[in-house]
C-alpha cells in the first residue's frame, strides 16, 4: 500500500532560493506514496507589521531566525527522492490537494524588477487578508477589491542536471522550478523530467491567486501545504518519448510550456512541445498538428517576470485522445 510522509519546513528540510543536483534529499518514498510538503513564502522585509493583527506563522519565524543561506527568493520544502527514479524517466506529481497555510499573503514589487520597472522604480507592499472559510481574499486598494483564491504552487522541480551547479529558484527551466503556472492546481498533474537517481523533488512559492503574466513580480504570496503524490514513469511513459521539458495536464486540457528570456522563443518552445506532444498521441503529421494549433489550442503567456519568461498552451481533451 503506498504510505504518506508529512515534511515540515524545518530548518534541515528547507533550502532557500536554490536548486542543485547536490543537495541530498531530506526524506526518500516509493513510487506511488503520497507526500505532504509544508511550505512558506516571504521573507523578513516583507512581512506584515506589528499591530496588523496579521500573524506570521512561527515556522516562518524560525527560518527568519535561523540564519538560511540564500541565493533567490523562494523557500522550498524538500528535497524529496523517488526509490527508482534515474535519468531519463518521467516523475509524475499529482497535486490532489491544497491547504491554505495562514490568513493573510502579500503582493509587492520593488525597484528593476517587473514587467514596468521604469514606470514603478520603488518599493510597494500589499498585505491582504485571506477569509479561509470563504477561499478569498480582499485587496486593500480603493474600497477592497475581493478575489476567489485559486492556489497553486509557483515553485514545483526536480534536481537540475548536474553541470548546471547551483542555480537560483527565480527563472524556470527544463527542471521546472518557477514555473508561476496557476493552471497546475488542486487536481492538475505535472510531468518533469528526471535528471538525477531520485528525481529529488522541491516545492514552495505558494500562491492564493495569480493573474496569467504575474506582472509586478507576485502573485497573492502565501504559506501552503500541498499533498504530492509522486509517481515514475520509466523512459519517459508508455505514450511518449523521453520527456526533455516540464508538461502538464488538468481535467479538461493538455498543457505545454516553454521558458525563454526571449518571450517569442518562449512562444516557439511552447508551441513545438505542444506539436510534438500531438505527433505522439496521434497519427497525425507535424504539419497536421501545426495547423490544429492554430485552430484549437490556446497559448498563454504564463508569466513576464522572472528572467525566463513563459508560455502555455493549452489543447482541450476530447479533441483528439
Amino acid at each position: 500500500m503506498p504510505a504518506t510522509h508529512r515534511i515540515e519546513p524545518t530548518l534541515q528540510n528547507i533550502r532557500w532560493g536554490a536548486f542543485d543536483a547536490t543537495f541530498a534529499p531530506v526524506q526518500e518514498v516509493a513510487p506511488g506514496d503520497l507526500v505532504i510538503l509544508e511550505c512558506l513564502s516571504g521573507a523578513r522585509e516583507v512581512m506584515p507589521p506589528a499591530g496588523s493583527g496579521l500573524k506570521v506563522p512561527e515556522k516562518l519565524q524560525a527560518v527568519h531566525a535561523g540564519n538560511v543561506p540564500r541565493l533567490g527568493p523562494h523557500i522550498l520544502t524538500g528535497p524529496v527522492a523517488v526509490k527508482g527514479a534515474e535519468p531519463g524517466d518521467c516523475l509524475r506529481i499529482d497535486i490532489e490537494r491544497i491547504e491554505l497555510g495562514a490568513d493573510w499573503g502579500f503582493c509587492a514589487f520593488r525597484p528593476l524588477v517587473g514587467t514596468l520597472p521604469e514606470d514603478f522604480p520603488y518599493a510597494r507592499v500589499l498585505h491582504i487578508p485571506v477569509d479561509r472559510e470563504a477561499m478569498t481574499c480582499k485587496v486593500p486598494v480603493g474600497p477592497g477589491i475581493t478575489l476567489p483564491l485559486s492556489p497553486f504552487f509557483g515553485v514545483m522541480g526536480v534536481a537540475p542536471p548536474p553541470e548546471w551547479g547551483t542555480i537560483s529558484t527565480k527563472e524556470p527551466r527544463a527542471h521546472g522550478g518557477n514555473l508561476d503556472n496557476k493552471e497546475c492546481g488542486e487536481g492538475a498533474t505535472l510531468f518533469l523530467p528526471v535528471f538525477v537517481p531520485g528525481a529529488n523533488f522541491s516545492a514552495g512559492d505558494g500562491h492564493g491567486v495569480q493573474g496569467d503574466g504575474e506582472v509586478c513580480i507576485n502573485a497573492l504570496e502565501m504559506c501552503l501545504t500541498g499533498h504530492f503524490r509522486l509517481g515514475l514513469e520509466k523512459g519517459g511513459g508508455a505514450k511518449d518519448p523521453v520527456l526533455k521539458y516540464p508538461r502538464a495536464e488538468t481535467k479538461t486540457h493538455y498543457i505545454s510550456m516553454g521558458m525563454h528570456e526571449d518571450l517569442d522563443i518562449a512562444m516557439k518552445t511552447a508551441l513545438r512541445e505542444m506539436i510534438a506532444f500531438i505527433v505522439s498521441r496521434s497519427n497525425l503529421s507535424a504539419a497536421d498538428a501545426y495547423q490544429l494549433c492554430s485552430l484549437a489550442v490556446d497559448f498563454h503567456v504564463t508569466q513576464t517576470v522572472n528572467g525566463e519568461k513563459g508560455v502555455h498552451g493549452m489543447l482541450r481533451k476530447g479533441l483528439l485522445f
